[in-house]
């Protein structure tokens, strides 16, 4: 069974390109993953749903639904 992992910030802006700012941005639209919540300033995300939402904007690109 494949856990769940979770990366934080850095990797995310690595993974996407975005900057801070950009990835809460589109957050708070629900366009983009949703981060979890580690303690009262630690914040990461699930890396699957990351890769998954990379993975759909291709596709969106290509056309294929």
């Amino acid at each position: 069974m494949n856990r769940p992992t979770l990366i934080r910030l850095r990797d995310v802006m690595a993974k996407t390109g975005f900057k801070r700012a950009w990835i809460y941005k589109l957050m708070d639209r629900n366009e983009f993953p949703q981060s979890v919540k580690l303690g009262i300033r630690s914040v990461a995300w699930v890396e699957s749903e990351i890769d998954e939402w990379i993975s759909n904007k291709i596709k969106q690109r290509d056309g294929v639904q």
